[in-house]
């Protein structure tokens, strides 16, 4: 399996440290290894993938202006982020906020307007955002005198004096994004006119990902949900969760076709980097109650197979099983038991 961190057993009387002759030969005389002991135990092996990604924000999202044309005033930079009821941007001073949702802004809000999922997601927001004290807006698709009431008083929260709170929220005033956005770019640079429909900012949401590459042979071994560990240049692992196992295969000019696998990760505080490469172990499978020792314990048997020696020097013919490099263990099958004490190269 290209890419999964499982060790080949042809492979183990080297790392063990350990080299034999042909019978014909002469014997050479062999170093002298400083040793120390392992327990034999009892224990769960695992069998992992390793593969590498890059660490990034989840989802993509471009936001357009559906106002009048007009000049650019402000934008928020690279890097920004604007949450539930934030500024966007501002044409010809105007600000336009955002609100969360799936359903985009189609029509204008106000009383009297027939129902619909938009009127829902608003007052959702209107809602969390505080605006209803006293509780007297019903979460529902009608636009009542209530979510009237709720407008005003996040137009109240804008500064505006009382005389100019109107209720209603025209379509041009907010955008639907379905989370909070991390800003990217500005297609259109402040002084330019933003046109009906121009894209003026481009971004992505607040959450840590990671992108990493999957060879299609593997791909029936990863399913959402699954849990893994991701290696962080700067930091030590931390947990993530598999989110989604792309369904297209992408074949690259060099090796195998993969692909994309979207892992949650939660950072460190504090941690900046972004567009980091980094590794994802995915553990593929799982065997609780095997018995395992050091990978390193195992030596090569005359006339074929491996060995350990027991604390004390007396070799034991064993026969291993999965090796698991994440641990560096190795399962095994036959000639031991927990309890046992084998030697290993001394660290």
């Amino acid at each position: 399996m290209t890419g999964a961190a499982l060790a080949i057993v042809a492979v183990a009387p080297l790392a063990a440290g350990v080299a034999y002759a042909s019978r014909d030969e002469p014997e050479a005389p062999v170093a002298e290894v400083a040793t120390g002991t392992a327990e034999v135990v009892r224990g769960t092996l695992s069998r992992r993938l390793q593969i590498g990604g890059m660490l990034g924000y989840a989802g993509s999202y471009a936001v357009g202006h559906r106002g009048a044309p007009g000049v650019l005033t402000a934008v928020p930079g690279p890097g920004e982020r604007v949450g539930r009821g934030g500024i966007l941007y501002r044409v010809a001073d105007v600000p336009v906020r955002l609100l969360l949702g799936a359903v985009p802004a189609y029509r204008d809000f106000r009383y009297g307007m027939s129902d619909g999922p938009d009127v829902r997601q608003l007052e959702q927001n209107l809602v969390a955002m505080g605006f209803d004290p006293d509780r007297r807006i019903t979460v529902d698709r009608h636009f009542g005198a209530a979510t009237a009431a709720a407008i005003r008083r996040w137009e109240r929260s804008w500064g505006r004096p009382a005389y100019r709170r109107t209720g209603r929220l025209t379509q041009a005033q907010v955008v639907f994004l379905p989370t909070p956005l991390r800003v990217t770019g500005s297609p259109v640079r402040p002084g330019a006119t933003a046109g009906p429909d121009a894209t003026v900012l481009t971004g992505t949401s607040t959450t840590p990902a990671v992108v990493a590459q999957l060879e299609t042979a593997d791909r029936g071994a990863v399913r959402a949900g699954d849990r893994v560990e991701v290696s962080l240049p700067g930091g030590g692992p931390v947990p993530g969760r598999v989110t989604s196992v792309g369904d297209v295969a992408a074949a690259p000019s060099e090796g195998p076709a993969t692909v994309a696998v979207t892992v949650a990760v939660r950072l460190p505080r504090g941690y900046g980097l972004d567009q980091a490469p980094v590794t994802v172990d995915i553990v593929t499978d799982s065997r609780p109650g095997v018995l395992l020792v050091p990978v390193a314990a195992l030596l090569a048997r005359p006339g074929g197979g491996y060995q350990v020696r027991l604390a004390g020097g007396v070799p034991v013919p064993v026969e291993p099983g999965a090796f698991d490099d994440g641990s560096g263990q190795v399962e095994i099958v036959r000639g031991l038991t927990a309890g046992q004490t084998v030697e290993v190269p001394a660290s």
